[in-house]
């Protein structure tokens, strides 16, 4: 073993050893969170991390940095066996791959061309930074500097491999497989061979100093993603995207409910803050901040770093308040995640869309965060927004958000002949009518118009009438998990007591909480959105549209039936099937849509802040020139309808549901 071989050892075994030093103590820091099983599955996980985490299939979404990304990683990926390579030449004179025989001439093919593929990808990455300076990537200098820093080691590090190769190949004959290093060859041709010796060493330092450096650098970076993404993705939540986690309010002992501070967080969810990028995806698709508000998803995740970092490592030393430093006390141990780093009006700002969480290379869990940091808020604190407060009482005193009796539930039935389950019909389907269809004035058309349709199909069905309460969608959004679990409880009672078994409802918010959150409180039925109910009653022939209608029709997708529970094609097939109607789409559309700005319980709170978000889908409806805008959700409709009065558009576009449409071609009995 030569000098170089032993001074490398030492380097090396100092550099993994720190390494391995820096990495345990993030993973010490992931302690301090709650327990959490994310270990179920493992195929199903293997599935989604081959997918998502190698595959890269979130980021080209966006697919031009898609691209420029995927090629950085998956070449870091091809060239991860020429580290190895000139790891193993460091500690072993003469070690080499061509041992691997035929396989050894396409893999250095494959190196050469990742390589070129990482330069020109790096280049690509520097002049969308600092010439075409994408809103997203407005960060901070020292974000900024992070990242110049991290794609210049980057771009170095592909220049001396090409340049070991090439002063190799300049001694040894060229290779046709290392094509782009060959290229290179030329520089060395008139040189004597020590001197081509001393570039090939001073290119190997280089190389494999850079590599190691980085690796040392990244569990102190912000591009500590590059460790921790995989896992991420592998651990990322298994249950239905419309679900949020279920509270123990009965548990024993328990006097803290919510997340107020990093160690209220689970171990994955302080793995979130780990795993950001900073990319800004999650930001740049937030209905609140692109309409002004203070929320940024990207600013809540950096921030559970930043505090798990701040406070972790105090807990660790086995500091509390008695045993801290006065500055400590006054510091790091005053502040909590809550108001320290979060305020209640970022929080509250969230429209639950779960667009960030669509739009996140590695399945960070925005959301979930959000509304637990809110249950503290609501539970803990009784700190919400005034208005709430209202419906809060109304949902207590009468089980819907409005003011309005319990005895009127069913009174948009009335003349429709309609029965319900007191009655003990015998139905196929429950008509689960929601709050909105019940006393919303402009939705009872909607209720009305699916009830006709339903009739004329000759489908058997029933109604709750007074006996059905709110789901509890918006009170648990809003935070308060206590009200919600009361009414969910409520709801399943009555709906196993009748045996329910398929349930069809006109609300996504109804239909995603029956659907994905009634299991966790024994609740389990086959729920149907309307819009597919109805496209299956067109497939078999149940209803056929015989009205020709002349209308130029755009379609809003709603965050609970679209990117909720991926419901798309349906209401779109629905209005397909009706003559004449030219059905265009809007800029953002289906998974990339745009919320009208009411979920997360902001149907019932006050915009304050910026603009509305109602206002700013408004003018891109506005856009498409189309006549009608269809919904098929009352939110949405309520928010849509305010948005075109606001914009004296009214006489020129009509907010309907999928329903109605439908309803106005079939005039007639099939």
């Amino acid at each position: 073993m030569g000098t170089k071989n032993i001074v490398f050892l030492v380097v090396f075994v100092c550099s993994v050893g720190y390494f391995l030093y820096s990495v345990r103590a993030l993973i010490r820091l992931l302690t301090l969170g709650k327990s959490e099983n994310r270990f179920d599955n493992p195929i199903l996980r293997l599935k989604q991390t081959l997918v998502v985490a190698f595959g890269q299939s979130k980021l080209f979404r966006d697919m031009a940095p898609g691209i420029m990304h995927a090629s950085i990683f998956w070449g870091f990926l091809v060239l991860f066996l020429a580290i190895v390579e000139s790891i193993g030449e460091g500690l072993i004179p003469g070690f080499s791959l061509r041992s691997l025989g035929p396989v050894y001439s396409p893999l250095v093919f494959m190196q050469d061309l990742f390589a070129g593929l990482v330069a020109l990808a790096v280049i690509v990455a520097l002049y969308r930074r600092y010439v075409v300076r994408p809103r997203r990537l407005d960060v901070d200098k020292h974000g900024k500097r992070d990242a110049t820093y991290i794609l210049l080691v980057i771009m170095t590090i592909m220049i001396t491999m090409v340049g070991q190769n090439a002063a190799r190949m300049s001694m040894s004959g060229i290779e046709p497989s290392r094509f782009l290093s060959a290229q290179f060859v030329g520089f060395f041709a008139s040189r004597p061979p020590d001197q081509i010796r001393l570039y090939l060493e001073v290119f190997w330092w280089i190389h494999i100093g850079l590599v190691l450096g980085f690796l040392n650098y990244l569990p102190h970076s912000k591009h500590l993603h590059i460790l921790t993404s995989v896992p991420n993705v592998y651990f990322s939540s298994l249950k239905p995207k419309g679900a949020l986690n279920r509270i123990n309010l009965e548990e024993e002992g328990v006097e803290k409910f919510g997340v107020s501070d990093v160690d209220d967080l689970s171990w994955k969810q302080l793995l979130d803050g780990y795993t950001c990028t900073e990319c800004g995806r999650c930001t740049d698709s937030c209905p609140a901040n692109l309409t002004g508000k203070l929320l940024s998803p990207r600013k809540i995740v950096v921030d559970i770093r930043k505090r798990l970092v701040e406070k972790g490592h105090l807990v660790l030393r086995g500091k509390t308040q008695e045993s801290a430093t006065t500055s400590e006390v006054k510091g790091p141990l005053a502040k909590t995640l809550v108001h320290g780093y979060i305020s209640a009006e970022e929080l509250f700002a969230c429209t639950t869309c779960l667009a960030c969480v669509q739009e996140c290379p590695v399945n960070i869990e925005h959301v979930d965060a959000i509304v637990d940091m809110r249950r503290h808020l609501v539970l803990m604190e009784s700190n919400f927004p005034p208005e709430v407060q209202v419906v809060f009482r109304n949902l207590e005193n009468n089980f819907s958000p409005w003011a309005l009796p319990r005895s009127s539930r069913a009174d948009w039935a009335d003349g429709l002949n309609v029965p319900r389950m007191s009655d003990s019909p015998k139905i196929d389907v429950l008509f689960w009518v929601g709050c909105a269809g019940a006393y919303d004035a402009r939705y009872i058309k909607v209720t009305r118009a699916f009830t006709a349709l339903l009739q004329r199909a000759g489908v058997k069905f029933a109604i709750l009438g007074t006996e059905e309460k709110c789901t509890g969608d918006s009170a648990r959004r809003i935070g308060n998990e206590y009200l919600a679990q009361m009414l969910m409880k409520d709801n399943v009672a009555t709906l196993n007591g009748y045996n329910v078994n398929k349930i069809v409802t006109t609300c996504p918010h109804c239909y995603n909480t029956l659907k994905n959150e009634y299991p966790q409180f024994g609740g389990r039925y086959d729920v149907q959105h309307h819009t597919d109910f109805l496209a299956k009653l067109l497939q078999e022939g149940a209803l056929k549209p015989t009205e020709k209608l002349d209308k130029t029709v755009t379609y809003h997708d709603s965050c609970y039936l679209g990117r909720y529970n991926e419901v798309y094609d349906s209401p779109r097939g629905v209005l397909k099937t009706v003559e004449g109607v030219d059905l265009v789409e809007m800029e953002k559309t289906r998974s990339k849509g745009m919320c009208c700005g009411a979920g997360g319980g902001r149907m019932w709170m006050e915009e304050t802040e910026g603009n509305r978000v109602n206002i700013a889908r408004t003018e891109q409806v506005l856009s498409t020139h189309a006549s009608i805008v269809t919904t098929a959700c009352p939110f949405c409709m309520t928010m849509l309808n305010d948005g075109v009065k606001a914009k004296e558009a009214a006489d020129k576009v009509e907010v309907k549901d999928v329903a109605e449409i439908l309803l106005e071609a079939v005039q007639s009995r099939p």
